[in-house]
Formats: C-alpha cells, sequence, structure tokens
C-alpha cells in the first residue's frame, strides 16, 4: 500500500465494464435490449456512445463516491490524486485574495468575506515530512530547520505570496506535534481505563493504511481499533472549529493543508466521519465541510517549490518575518499551538518514528506504578516488538506490543479473528489456535500498528534514495540499490531524532512573547508532556466551542462492503436503488 505508492504510479482509470456505484446514478434511457443479468454498469460519460463501440476515457467520479466502494482502490486514488495534490493546492490560492485576519479592541475581525470564494489558508506539517526533507538538503540541515523552510514557503514572503494571481500565502502553519501530544495522552488514558467502550488489545489508528485494511478486509478487528483520532485529522478538527467559532466564520471559508509523509493520509482527510456533519450538524457522519481540504505528501513539497520555480533548499532557515505572523485568536489555544519549547517525544529512539503512541503508554504505566520497568522482546523480525512493564518484583502489569508492515499485520488480524461455531451437532470449536487474551496467546493489552515497516519515516510520500532530486544533489551515478535505500531510511530517522537537540524555536518565542516558559511545568509530567495540561486544554477547546470533547477528540469506524462481482438475487432495479442510496463510510 502507502510502502510502494507513488503518484506517478496512479495513472489507471476505471474502464468500461467495470461495475461501479456512481454511474447508475445517471442511467441513460433504458437500451432496446435487456441489460445483461450481472448488472456489471459501463461508466459512460456525457455525450459519449456506449463502450462496446469505442473505448472510454476516465471516469469523473468523485472520491466520495469511490470511498463508498471497495471494489477499485487503486482508481480510486488516482481519482484522489487529482483532488488532492500540488496542483489543486495552487489553485485554490489563485480563486480569490485571502481573507486577512484584523486585530480590533474586541478582539480580532476577518477581512475579505464579500468575496465568497476567498479563503482563510492555514496548514499543519508533520514532524516525518520535516526530517525528509531535511535529509535531502544535507546533514547540515535539522528537522527543525527544515520546519522553518517549509514555513517560509508557506507565509514568507520570498515563498508562495511571490508568485501566484493574488500573492496568497498561508496565515498559520502549526506542527502536528502539539496534537500528537494530546493523542498520545488520549490513547495511554483510552488504554488503562476499565470504561473503555473499546475492546482490548487496543489497536491504534492513526495509520490510515491500516484502518483501510481493517474495513474492507477484517471488519472482526474493528471493535479493538482505537476511537482516538489520528494527530493529523485532530489538529483538522482543532483548526476548523476554533477557528469558525472565534472567528464567526463558516467553516467552508477555512482551507485546512495537511503536509503528510503519506498518500493514504488523503484518504483519512477523505472520511465522512471526519467533517463538520459530526461537530457541527447531528454528530453523524455526512458529506459535510472537511476538516482536512487538502493533503501532500514530503514528494509533493518539492512539486509545489518546482511549478512556483522556487528553490525549496535555497529557503531561509530562519523564522518567518514578524511582520508576517498573526497572532491566534484564542490565547491558550495559542499557546498550545506555538509552545515556546520544542515539542517533546521525538528525542527518545525507542519511541519509533511514528509518533510514539506506545512507548507514551509504556511510560504512563510505568509513571503509576513507581519502581517498575519496561522489558523488551525483539519478535521474529525488526518490525515485532513485544513490551511488559514489570513490578519490582518482576510480575507483569502491562504487555503491548508493534507490529509494523502488513506482513507482520496479517499475523496479527489472524490471531484476533473470533472461533467459528460449527454446525454439526457435537462438533468442537474451530477458530485460532490462540485466541486473544489467553494465557499463551495474543495477550497484549495495547498494540501500536503501522502499514509501513520502519513506520512513518518510511511513509509512501517519503522521498526514497532513487527520487531524481537525492541522486542529483548526491552526485550519485548509479541507481541506488535497497541497501541504499535502508542507509538512507536511517539518516531520514537521524534528522526525525536531531529536533531535540536543537535549542527553543525563535518564531514560537515571537508568537507567544508573553507566554511564560514554566507554564506547562506541573507534577504529573510523563516524560515532556503533562496529562493535566492537555486535559486542561481539551476542556477549554469545547468550552470556546460549545462542543462535547467526545466529538471533538474521538471518530469511529464501519465495515466496507463491496457488491461489485457479486450476483444479487434481486432485480436489476432493486440493486441499482440499493447500490445507488451507498452514501458512505469507510475508505
Amino acid at each position: 500500500m502507502s510502502a510502494i505508492l507513488s503518484a506517478d504510479d496512479l495513472n489507471d482509470f476505471i474502464s468500461p465494464g467495470v461495475a461501479c456505484i456512481k454511474p447508475v446514478e445517471t442511467l441513460p434511457a433504458a437500451p432496446s435490449q435487456p441489460a445483461p443479468s450481472d448488472l456489471e454498469h459501463e461508466v459512460i460519460l456525457d455525450g459519449q456512445q456506449s463502450a462496446s463501440a469505442h473505448t472510454a476515457g476516465p471516469a469523473q467520479i468523485s472520491l466520495t463516491d469511490c470511498l463508498a466502494c471497495s471494489g477499485c482502490v487503486t482508481s480510486a486514488e488516482a481519482v484522489l490524486v487529482s483532488l488532492q495534490s500540488h496542483s489543486e493546492l495552487l489553485s485554490v490560492l489563485d480563486g480569490a485574495p485571502g481573507l486577512r485576519i484584523i486585530r480590533r479592541d474586541d478582539g480580532f475581525g476577518v477581512e475579505g468575506l464579500e468575496n465568497p470564494d476567498s479563503k482563510l489558508f492555514v496548514a499543519s506539517v508533520s514532524p516525518q515530512t520535516r526530517a525528509s526533507l531535511a535529509a535531502v538538503a544535507g546533514r547540515d540541515v535539522s528537522e527543525r530547520d527544515a520546519g522553518r523552510m517549509i514555513s517560509q514557503l508557506l507565509v514568507g514572503s520570498d515563498g508562495l505570496r511571490a508568485g501566484g494571481k493574488w500573492n496568497n500565502g498561508f496565515t498559520w502553519v502549526v506542527d502536528t506535534n502539539t496534537a500528537r501530544e494530546a493523542c498520545l495522552v488520549l490513547g495511554a488514558e483510552e488504554a488503562l481505563s476499565d470504561k473503555s467502550k473499546v475492546a482490548k488489545p487496543i489497536l491504534t489508528s492513526s495509520c490510515p493504511g491500516w484502518v483501510c485494511y481493517a474495513e474492507k478486509t477484517h471488519p472482526h478487528v474493528l471493535p479493538y481499533i482505537s476511537k482516538v483520532k489520528s494527530p493529523q485529522a485532530l489538529m483538522g478538527t482543532l483548526l476548523k472549529t476554533t477557528l469558525s467559532r472565534t472567528l464567526g466564520i463558516s467553516p467552508d471559508r477555512i482551507w485546512h493543508l495537511a503536509v503528510m509523509p503519506c498518500f493514504d493520509k488523503k484518504l483519512e482527510a477523505s472520511r465522512e466521519e471526519l467533517t463538520d456533519a459530526v461537530w457541527n450538524g447531528n454528530a453523524q457522519p455526512g458529506r459535510g465541510v472537511r476538516d482536512v481540504d487538502c493533503v501532500i505528501t514530503s514528494k509533493e513539497i518539492l512539486m509545489l517549490t518546482e511549478s512556483r520555480s522556487i528553490d525549496f533548499f535555497g529557503l531561509s532557515k530562519t523564522p518567518v518575518s514578524a511582520s508576517l505572523q498573526t497572532p491566534f485568536p484564542d490565547p491558550t489555544l495559542r499557546r498550545f499551538l506555538f509552545p515556546p519549547r520544542p515539542q517533546a517525544g521525538q528525542a527518545d529512539p525507542l519511541a519509533g518514528t511514528s509518533g510514539g503512541n506506545l512507548y507514551y503508554t509504556l511510560k504512563y504505566v510505568s509513571a503509576r506504578h513507581p519502581g517498575s520497568k519496561i522489558e523488551t522482546v525483539r519478535g521474529r523480525n525488526a518490525d515485532i516488538v513485544e513490551y511488559t512493564v514489570t513490578s519490582p518484583t518482576g510480575g507483569a502489569i502491562f504487555k503491548a506490543a508493534r507490529y509494523y508492515g502488513f506482513r507482520n499485520i496479517q499475523n496479527l488480524v489472524r490471531k484476533l479473528k473470533p472461533p467459528k461455531l460449527s454446525r454439526m451437532p457435537g462438533a468442537k470449536v474451530t477458530g485460532p489456535r490462540r485466541p486473544a487474551g489467553k494465557p499463551g496467546g495474543l495477550e497484549y493489552a495495547y498494540v501500536e500498528v503501522m502499514a509501513c515497516p520502519g513506520g512513518c519515516t518510511n511513509g509512501g510520500g517519503q522521498i526514497k534514495v532513487d527520487d531524481p532530486v537525492v541522486i542529483e544533489r548526491r552526485g550519485l551515478e548509479t541507481k541506488p540499490g535497497p541497501q541504499e535505500q535502508k542507509q538512507w531510511l536511517a539518516q531520514v530517522d537521524e534528522a526525525y531524532f536531531s529536533a531535540e537537540d536543537s535549542d527553543s524555536d525563535p518564531e514560537a518565542e515571537d508568537v507567544n512573547s508573553a507566554v511564560e516558559n514554566g507554564d506547562q511545568a506541573r507534577g504529573d509530567m510523563v516524560g515532556s508532556i503533562s496529562p493535566a495540561y492537555i486535559r486542561d486544554t481539551l476542556t477549554h477547546w469545547a468550552g470556546i466551542t460549545g462542543i462535547d470533547v467526545d466529538r471533538l477528540v474521538y471518530t469511529s469506524y464501519r465495515e466496507v462492503v463491496s457488491d461489485v462481482g457479486k450476483d444479487k438475487a434481486a432485480g436489476n432495479t432493486e440493486r441499482v436503488v440499493q447500490l445507488a442510496g451507498k452514501i458512505g463510510g469507510g475508505w
């Protein structure tokens, strides 16, 4: 999936004869001859003849339509790339003058609302993207330096503002690590809560490739998947809810870009569970305003700069000029989004490169049991690791594991498969040899699951060693092989962990000059994160938006069932109605 997916590979299309949900919504007039009983509808564009006459071109089908069906994943992703790409970003920037935030005596106001096409542009950037670009730039560029270069591109006067029809740029660029800290606390509390609605072992949900796989092929594991939103999703909800309520503008006037290491994050952004239909409507998934409007990857950052003839590696590594920085409307969330200190949790390699959900939960458990130790046992390969929090006397308090890569994930879901009941009288129950939760079987309380071997720094949207930009900057004469890619990934990981080596970010200091550095120094610190501070911030967020915390921070999943290729006893008309009525959920 995402580990091998590249935008250049997504050039397939839904060809004639492939059963598809979308065409039944606008079926042509009934033919003179009866339709075949298998009802494999052709994709026919307006003004074109039937595919039996000639070969049709690509079908114009919306991403939401494709996500209602599990029959054509790659085609859905191809449509997705056309909707979420650096080209779409530039098109939106050039659509109208951007909204401007102005400071008034009574708070903040917005100028430019008279133009219905104008937007307020905000962006969030992942640490894995910064690490990938830092590795390309060279060893003298840290992850934090790369983050400032991205800010210069999106906000600075030498970046996107220097070109385009309206010289638009982004008002705020935030670090997803802030949302990640909230996700870590929420995930740890979910894992330890006796009232959790998630079955044990709890499986992490921040990897969209893994969630997609579970929803389509192994629905029996859905009760085990954590309901905590991913950092991308949580940040999207925070920005859309807070800005729309504090500035008094509609959510569709706020355009949120996420820069991620993974193409599957585009799929996540398109989920109907992550729209304002949930937090601004009836709390049910629907086709509302998305919390994340567009996702581009690390590779697409370079495509973006190339489209505007900008040398990314020539951008300044200094903070964006204070004259271009706008204070975030809410002071409490401003302090949360732009903390006057480096983000925590990346310094320890044991936390991994996927956000550290598992590692933080282990530290959280250990902090509640003074004197306990965390023991590590490597599994059958490097992408399976088992962890045990043991008491001073040696007894096991908490068991967890890390499963990366689809080969290992398949073994995991196989162990979670429920036993089958035979219909034969007196027959024995058949199922997995070692049922979940039983001694000698899958007895973990928590499992960190990621689709990409090696974690998120190895995401499909990351820059690879054989990409032209790396070959050119490194002066390589021969095409790199697997060993060179392994060495390259080690450099990306090194850049990922370099963030904590930097001093406090002056850019954050400029934005928060009135914030005292010791504001978060509380007595309940787990690592460098205060669960009490996170809970207080979430409570404040719910208070200023008037939305229940659970609707803000949790999401849901559903089984995705495809009718493609299946024989149905129902008549053609009934089946057409059933297909056309499928409106969402899943991927």
